[in-house]
């Protein structure tokens, strides 16, 4: 996702917090899938995108069954070959089962769609919630103003960072910081978990 001085310089301005992040840290580059059965597969097996996934374990099943890219037609090779002797809950299993026949099914032209119209869609999918369909319009679709309010990290991030309450109204806090960032609430968020990822590392220097 490419992102212009101009965004950056209005993220600056809106967000007094944000602006030594953004002057400290890079955005990783990530390039997208635009894949969205492949990613969507990622967030159900490793109950996280590929993309921000630091064990890898979904990239290791696809390895293993020597798949690229997980598709409708080569999605049995990873059941034999990569899901054998994995231990998948009935629940995560299930939502694997309706996300497979909703695109055997259905082939969405998911750039002609709105936001709206995309949470919609895979809102429709049993099993799929607001968590990973943020997900999908974050990374997969790149879209530009996203705010996932479900995300732990973010929580965990903004709690610390804005000194918000994690037990009052936590979610109508968080959405009032970030409605400072839009249109650009995205490209907010990814410089949020940059930070993280970041103080993490920094403490592991320690």
């Amino acid at each position: 996702m490419f992102m212009s001085l101009s965004v950056s310089a209005h993220l600056s301005e809106k967000d007094e917090i944000l602006k030594p992040i953004i002057q400290q840290v890079s955005l990783p580059e990530l390039v997208s899938t635009h894949q969205v059965f492949h990613d969507l597969m990622s967030c159900i097996i490793e109950q996280q995108i590929h993309y921000r996934s630091t064990k890898k374990t979904f990239a290791k099943l696809l390895q293993k069954a020597e798949i690229d890219l997980l598709t409708t037609d080569n999605f049995s090779v990873l059941e034999e070959k990569g899901l054998q002797g994995v231990k998948l809950s009935e629940r995560k299993y299930e939502t694997m089962v309706q996300v497979l026949e909703f695109f055997q099914q259905n082939t969405p032209n998911w750039q002609s769609m709105t936001d709206d119209e995309v949470r919609k869609t895979l809102g429709s999918i049993k099993g799929v919630g607001k968590w990973t369909i943020d997900m999908i319009l974050l990374y997969t679709l790149e879209r530009k103003d996203v705010f996932p309010v479900d995300d732990y990290h973010l929580k965990q991030l903004m709690v610390k960072l804005y000194k918000l309450d994690p037990k009052t109204k936590l979610a109508a806090n968080m959405k009032a910081v970030a409605a400072h960032w839009e249109p650009h609430r995205s490209y907010g968020v990814k410089y949020l978990l940059a930070f993280k990822e970041y103080e993490k590392t920094q403490a592991k220097l320690k």
